[in-house]
C-alpha cells in the first residue's frame, strides 16, 4: 500500500514540482559569494559559479540586468530566485547582483572608470557651464535626508526666490538608481527645461553610495539635456556620477554654493564695483577740467598774439599810408602839377592851401 501512495511525475512535471516548492520555500533569497567561472555567451547571457569555501552553486542571469562590472575573484551579493533547469541542474536566477565589500566595490568601480573614461564620458570637453543665476533648478534627492534639507536651506540663504522642483527618490539600496534615472527623464521631457539639474545626498558608506556607480545611472546623467550638478557623500567621496556631471559639488552644501551666488556677497562687490566707477569717473571728469581749462588757457594766449600782431600789422599799414598822403607832401613845401606840360598848353598847380591855374611858356628838357 505504501508504494501506491508514492508520487509518480513525469521529468517535466518533476521538475515544475520542485521549482514550484522551491519558490514557496524561498521565493526570492539573497545570497553572498566569491564569483568564479564569469563569462557572457552571444552578448546576452551571464553565467557563472558563486562560491565560498566549502560549496559553489550556479548562477545565470541576462545581461541587460548586469549593471555593474564583474570579475571572478569579486565579493558579490546577488538577488536570485532558485531553480532546477530543463537539464535538471539547479541553478540561480539572478535578478540583480552588486558589489560586497570594500575590495570588491574598489575594483567594480575602477573596472566601470575604465570602459566610460575610454569612450570619453569624463572628457572635460564635453562638460557645459552652469548658469550664473538660475531662475529655475530642478532637484533629485530624497527629501527626508539631512543632505536635502541642508542643501535648500544654504539655498534660500545665498539665494531665494527660485523656483525649485524636487523629485522625491531613494538614494541608497537597489531600487535607487533605476528610480533616479527616471527622474532624470522626467526632467529633460519637460516643455520648459529647469536651467540646471541636481543630484544631492549625504554622506555614507562606500555600500549606501554605491549606486551613484550604477552604470545606467552614470550614462544617464550624461545624456541629460539639462546641464548637471552632483554632490554626493563627503568630499573625499568620488563616485562614477560626480565625474560625469558637468560639475561636481563636494558635498549637498557646497552644491548649493555652486548654484546661486551669495546675495550679500554680491551686494557688497556691485557697491565696490559702484565705488571704483564713480571714483574713476570723478578722476576722468577733474582730467577732462583740467584739458579744457589748459586748452582754453593756450587759445586765449594764441588769441592775444594774434591780436598783438593784426595791430602790429594796422599800425605799419596806417604808417605806409600816412607816408604815401599826397596832402603829406604839400604839407612840406611840395605842389601837384596837373594837366599837359606843353607851350601854351593849361595846367594846376595844387599846393597846401591854394590850387593855381597857369599857362604854360616854355617846356624844357632836362
Amino acid at each position: 500500500m505504501a508504494s501506491d501512495q508514492t508520487p509518480k511525475f513525469s521529468v517535466s512535471d518533476f521538475i515544475a514540482v520542485v521549482n514550484q516548492s522551491l519558490e514557496y520555500s524561498f521565493g526570492t533569497v539573497e545570497i553572498e559569494g566569491e564569483v568564479a567561472s564569469f563569462k557572457v555567451n552571444q552578448g546576452k547571457w551571464v553565467f557563472f559559479d558563486l562560491k565560498d569555501a566549502t560549496g559553489s552553486v550556479n548562477c545565470f542571469m541576462s545581461l541587460f540586468q548586469l549593471r555593474v562590472p564583474v570579475e571572478d575573484g569579486m565579493k558579490v551579493v546577488v538577488r536570485a530566485v532558485p531553480k532546477i533547469t530543463a537539464w535538471g541542474k539547479f541553478s540561480l536566477t539572478i535578478q540583480s547582483i552588486r558589489p560586497s565589500g570594500e575590495g570588491s566595490l574598489k575594483k567594480s568601480f575602477e573596472l566601470l572608470k575604465a570602459k566610460l573614461d575610454k569612450e570619453g564620458l569624463f572628457s572635460p570637453e564635453r562638460k557645459r557651464s552652469l548658469p550664473e543665476i538660475p531662475g529655475h533648478i530642478a532637484v533629485i534627492s530624497s527629501t527626508s535626508a539631512a543632505g536635502y534639507a541642508d542643501f535648500v536651506k544654504i539655498l534660500n540663504d545665498r539665494w531665494g526666490g527660485l523656483k525649485v522642483d524636487v523629485a522625491h527618490v531613494q538614494v541608497q539600496g537597489e531600487s535607487a538608481p533605476e528610480q533616479m534615472i527616471r527622474a532624470i527623464s522626467y526632467f529633460n521631457q519637460q516643455e520648459v527645461l529647469p536651467e540646471v539639474l541636481v543630484i544631492i545626498r549625504g554622506g555614507g558608506s562606500a555600500d549606501d553610495l554605491a549606486a551613484f556607480n550604477d552604470e545606467p545611472l552614470v550614462r544617464a546623467i550624461a545624456s541629460s539635456r539639462i546641464p548637471t550638478i552632483v554632490g554626493v557623500g563627503h568630499e573625499v567621496d568620488v563616485s562614477l556620477a560626480d565625474m560625469v556631471a558637468d560639475r561636481r559639488a563636494a558635498t549637498p552644501s557646497n552644491a548649493a554654493q555652486i548654484v546661486v551666488p551669495d546675495k550679500k556677497e554680491l551686494t557688497n562687490m556691485l557697491g565696490q564695483l559702484v565705488h571704483r566707477v564713480l571714483a574713476r569717473t570723478d578722476g576722468i571728469v577733474d582730467d577732462f577740467m583740467k584739458e579744457t581749462k589748459a586748452t582754453l588757457r593756450q587759445g586765449w594766449t594764441m588769441l592775444d598774439m594774434r591780436v598783438d600782431l593784426l595791430q602790429s600789422q594796422l599800425v605799419t599799414s596806417r604808417q605806409v599810408m600816412a607816408a604815401y598822403d599826397p596832402k603829406a607832401v604839400l604839407s612840406r613845401g611840395y605842389a601837384i602839377v596837373r594837366g599837359e606840360a606843353m607851350v601854351g598848353g593849361e595846367i594846376t598847380i595844387e599846393q597846401q592851401k591854394r590850387i593855381i591855374t597857369a599857362e604854360v611858356k616854355n617846356v624844357e628838357a632836362i
